[in-house]
């Protein structure tokens, strides 16, 4: 499955910040980084976490938001 992930910089906290905006049951920001790969790090670990106890409990899961047209980057 393709969930949102939003990354971005918080100056209050000095850090970035990630939101999983599909997961509505969930706290946002939901995790953070120092760095901007530690922060997809985690919002990676963060997503496989919320997957899997949603699955084992049975829970099923939101949607993926998706974009209605392809992305054409030159």
């Amino acid at each position: 499955m393709k969930y949102t992930i939003i990354i971005q910089w918080s100056e209050e906290d000095q850090c970035y910040t990630v939101l999983l905006p599909e997961f509505t049951n969930v706290m946002q920001p939901c995790t953070h980084g120092d760095t901007y790969e530690e922060a997809l790090k985690n919002a990676q670990e963060v997503l496989k976490l919320l997957i899997e106890t949603a699955l084992e409990s049975g829970e099923s899961l939101p949607e993926p938001q998706t974009l209605g047209k392809s992305l054409n980057v030159a």
